[in-house]
Order: structure tokens, then C-alpha cells, then sequence
């Protein structure tokens, strides 16, 4: 019994046919033409795609050993939920994330001891200065917004973060065009070329950062990235005298999707890059396997400056060892409308005078 192969083609995913005229495979649809051999390897390809596969071992953390949490206590905000660690001769204070009154719930326990800190570098007063520094140059800024005393609370904390390791394998096949145009006294013409090209190799990734903590925004805490693993030391609790330490709600397991997506989307970019000379390039399939997958728990410090402007709420964030700042800031409505009646007035002026040279011309 004769077996029939079915193709598909390769630029549009009709189904071909042999043209016993031209000797070839002929799409239908796009017109396209097929050597046996070209569309045989094309399939085995196909056949050899894996699905991803990003596994991992869980073992970030460590029991913490008698006696290493004397002296630590649980606050918990009853507004929030946000619980936080400190010492126990933390004065009263407010909740980092919400600014609600904390109470102490009791001794600490419970949690996995990290296995690393990145120690503060860089005071409040830095952090001060930092606002006033992202506050220049915002023309649009309320002006009333720009004093230091609205600052409402600045809180040094230790941020929870999961550090995934990993080596990575993978394969990514792209579909790809390149257009070529030319014209003769009659016609225009128009050549596209398709090409399938496959990009395959090997990443490794180390301390992937994922925020351990739902009480802070991922956006927020990615924007003041990076953190320079190398001044990271073995944790003890003598870092956290003065300072906050969060608590973390967002556990190992639940970290992975984030640190995956990390990964992948790292992967598929590196691979991209190397896909040049094409007019355009669009990935069909891409296989990211993983090995090696491991992970381990840090703090890494962050300041955190809150400020309520028109009952509305601002959070800043600072990197407590590199100084990165990043937060939204308000816009004073009568300046940009003001602004942009000026800029409006600047471009009619130079339309007008454009006009007028071109008609004097």
C-alpha cells in the first residue's frame, strides 16, 4: 500500500501538491515552489520540536537553628495584612506599605532563614535627596508637590527575593522574508524570498530576581534593578538592626511561573538578535529546556518613600545599595494645559513661517 506524505508550505501553511510540469512542489495559494528535498528536511524538523521543559529544585532557604531568632519579632498591620520583621526594641511604627500602625504579634518563627543579604548602603538622607533629584526637570510637577515636609514616611526594608540559577537549551525556528523591489518603464516588480531559520544554543542564567512579596508592586521593584550580587554576604540577623525585613507571602513554588517567564523571554530575545538581514521575522516555534534549575533565598534592600498628594497616594522606591529611584509623580493640570497652549503657539508659528518662505519662493 503506497504511503502519500501531506505538506504544508512553509510561507503560507496551505497544502501542497506535486506540478508534474515543473517537477516541484507548488502551493496553491501563494505560488510558491518546493524542491522534495527542502520540504523533507523541513518536515523532519518539525518532528524533532520539543515542548519546553523548566523544572526546578526547591530547596532555597534553611532551617533556622536555635537560638538565631532571639531578638526578632513579627509586626503585623491590621489594615494590610503586611507582616514585617524587625528587633525587638523597634519603637512603634508605621507599615511600610500601607502607613498604618503596626503591632507586635510575637516572637518570629516560621520562615526560612535566606541564605544571603545585601547590607544597606546608602542612608535616609540618600533617599531624601534621590525624591528631590527625580523632582528636576518636571515641568509639569505641582510645585507644592516639590516640598520635602510631604514626604510621609521613609522606611528602610529588606525585600524578600527568590534567585533562580539555570542552564538553558533551546531551539527556535523563525519564519523570515526578504523583500527585493525594482521597476522598468512599465512595471513595478516585487520579489519576496521566504526562509525558515533556526537558531539553536545555550544560555546559562544566574540569580533570576523574583519579589517574594505581594505587598509590593513587580514593576516597582523590577524598575530599581539591578542589585550587585557581589556585595551580597552570608545573612545574619545583626543586618536587620534598624531596618525592616518583609516577610515573605509569595513562596518558592509560587515564584517559578515568574522567574520561567523571565527566563524565556530572556532566551527568545538573545536568539532573536542573532536573526539580521531579513525585511521581516516572525518566530513560529520555540523549545526552552531547562537544567540544572536551582534556587536560593535573599533579602535585598529597599527604600521605600511614601507622600499623599490630593488624597492620592505616591510610592518611591530606591535601590539601598546602587541608588536607583523610580515612582510615579502627579502632573499639575494648569501647566500642561499652559504648556500646551505654548507649544501649540510655537508650532503654528513655525508651520506659518514655513509657509511663508515657501510662498515668497
Amino acid at each position: 500500500m503506497a504511503v502519500v506524505q501531506d505538506y504544508k508550505c512553509p510561507c503560507c501553511g496551505g497544502a501542497i501538491t506535486f506540478d508534474s510540469t515543473i517537477q516541484k512542489m507548488k502551493c496553491p495559494f501563494c505560488d510558491n515552489e518546493f524542491e522534495m528535498e527542502t520540504l523533507a528536511a523541513y518536515d523532519e524538523d518539525l518532528k524533532n520540536e520539543q515542548p519546553d521543559n523548566m523544572q526546578w529544585q526547591t530547596s532555597a532557604g534553611a532551617d533556622w537553628q536555635e537560638g538565631e531568632t532571639e531578638g526578632l519579632r513579627v509586626y503585623i498591620c491590621d489594615s494590610c495584612g503586611g507582616e514585617i520583621v524587625g528587633d525587638e526594641n523597634m519603637a512603634a511604627t508605621a507599615c511600610p506599605f500601607c502607613e498604618s500602625p503596626v503591632v507586635m504579634k510575637g516572637q518570629f518563627s516560621g520562615a526560612l532563614k535566606p541564605d544571603y543579604v545585601i547590607p544597606f548602603k546608602l542612608d535616609k538622607e540618600a533617599a531624601k535627596q534621590a525624591l528631590l533629584n527625580h523632582y528636576k526637570g518636571k515641568i509639569l510637577l505641582p510645585k507644592v508637590f516639590k516640598d520635602q515636609n510631604h514626604i510621609d514616611e521613609i522606611k528602610g526594608i529588606y525585600v524578600p527575593f527568590w534567585l533562580f540559577d539555570a542552564d538553558v537549551d533551546a531551539n527556535i525556528r523563525y519564519r523570515a522574508t526578504r523583500v527585493r523591489t525594482w521597476s522598468d518603464s512599465n512595471y513595478n516588480y516585487t520579489e519576496t524570498s521566504y526562509f525558515s531559520v533556526n537558531r539553536g544554543g545555550s544560555i546559562g542564567f544566574e540569580r533570576v530576581p523574583v519579589d517574594g512579596s505581594t505587598k509590593i508592586a513587580d514593576d516597582l521593584m523590577e524598575s530599581i534593578e539591578p542589585f550587585d550580587f557581589s556585595g551580597a554576604v552570608d545573612f545574619q540577623t545583626a543586618y536587620l538592626a534598624g531596618y525592616l525585613a518583609d516577610k515573605y507571602d509569595v513562596d518558592e513554588q509560587q515564584s517559578i511561573e515568574r522567574a520561567n517567564q523571565r527566563i524565556k523571554k530572556s532566551t527568545e530575545d538573545n536568539f532573536a538578535s542573532t536573526v539580521q538581514g531579513y525585511t521581516s521575522v516572525i518566530p513560529e516555534s520555540s523549545s526552552v529546556r531547562m537544567k540544572h534549575g536551582e534556587a536560593k533565598y535573599a533579602l535585598y534592600p529597599v527604600w521605600l518613600l511614601n507622600t499623599t498628594y490630593n488624597d492620592q497616594k505616591y510610592t518611591f522606591a530606591m535601590n539601598g545599595q546602587t541608588g536607583k529611584f523610580v515612582g510615579n509623580l502627579p502632573m499639575d493640570k494648569g501647566a500642561f494645559f499652559r504648556w500646551f497652549i505654548g507649544l501649540t503657539g510655537t508650532i503654528g508659528a513655525v508651520v506659518f513661517a514655513i509657509m511663508y518662505l515657501l510662498w515668497l519662493l
